[in-house]
C-alpha cells in the first residue's frame, strides 16, 4: 500500500542525525553544516545548536533522520550512539516548525531510489539499513539481529567491527553480509552508504556506492508528493 503523504513545502531543512555528526542543510544552499554529536548528545540539545547553526537559512518546515526506529513519525527507542530524551520529545514544538521525521537510512535510502527492489545499507558509526519495493519504502532493523558469534550485523559492519577487524577482514564480511542479505532480500540492487562505504577497495557483486548527499534529497523529497511512499505501520 502507498500511503498518500498530504501538505507540500518549499523550503525545507533537512537534518541528518547521526552517531558523529548532525549534518544539515537547507533548500537554497550548497554546503552542508556539520555539528558534532556523539555520546553526549540530547534532543533538546540538537534543536538548540541546530537552530543556531540555521540561524541564517529560511526554511518553513523540516525533515529529520534519526538513528533508530520511528513508528508514525515518532522515535520508537532512543538511539544506541547518542544521549537519551529523543522518545517523546516534541520537535514540532521545539523547532517551531512542521517537521517530518524517517529513520536516517530509510531518509538516505529514499535519495538512492532508481526503481526496482533496492536495499539500502548504511556502513557508519552503527549499520542503517532500508529497502524500497516499487516505490513503497520499509526501514529495516536488520542492525542487532545477531550475526554469528553472539555479535550482531552493527558489531561486524559498523565502526566496532572496523575498529576492531581491521579494514582487510572488515571488507571481507561487508562482500560476504552484503551477498547473503541481496540474495535473502531478492533486491536487484544494494546501495552501500555512510561515511564508511567510501573504504570499501572492491563493491560487491550487485551494489553501487551511494552517497551521504543523499540523505539530504532523501529529506527533500519526503515533502515532495511524487517521491516513494514509507510503507503503513
Amino acid at each position: 500500500m502507498k500511503p498518500t503523504q498530504t501538505g507540500s513545502c518549499e523550503n525545507v531543512l533537512v537534518i541528518d542525525v547521526g552517531g558523529t555528526n548532525v549534518k544539515l542543510l537547507a533548500t537554497g544552499q550548497k554546503m552542508p553544516r556539520k555539528i558534532p554529536s556523539g555520546p553526549t548528545m540530547t534532543a533538546k540539545n540538537m534543536v538548540r545548536l541546530v537552530k543556531k547553526a540555521a540561524q541564517d537559512w529560511k526554511f518553513d518546515c523540516i525533515s529529520m533522520g534519526y538513528p533508530g526506529p520511528v513508528i508514525h513519525g515518532h522515535p520508537l527507542r532512543e538511539p544506541h550512539n547518542l544521549r537519551g530524551g529523543w522518545v517523546g520529545f516534541d520537535f514540532h514544538k521545539a523547532f517551531g516548525h512542521p517537521i517530518r521525521i524517517i529513520n536516517d537510512a530509510a531518509m538516505q535510502a529514499l535519495g538512492s531510489y532508481k526503481g526496482g527492489r533496492m536495499l539500502f545499507l548504511g556502513l557508519g558509526t552503527g549499520l542503517g539499513a532500508a529497502m524500497i519495493v516499487d516505490g513503497v519504502l520499509q526501514p529495516m532493523e536488520l542492525a542487532h539481529l545477531i550475526y554469528k558469534h553472539e555479535k550482531s550485523y552493527e558489531d561486524y559492519l559498523g565502526i566496532r567491527g572496523l575498529e576492531h577487524l581491521g579494514k582487510k577482514k572488515w571488507r571481507r564480511y561487508v562482500a560476504k553480509i552484503v551477498k547473503a542479505l541481496k540474495d535473502a532480500l531478492e533486491a536487484d540492487y544494494v546501495v552501500l552508504g555512510g561515511g564508511n562505504s567510501k573504504k570499501l577497495k572492491k563493491l560487491p557483486p550487485g551494489a553501487r556506492l551511494g552517497s551521504n548527499d543523499n540523505a539530504f534529497r532523501g529529506g527533500f523529497l519526503l515533502w515532495n508528493a511524487n517521491a516513494p511512499k514509507p510503507a503503513v505501520k
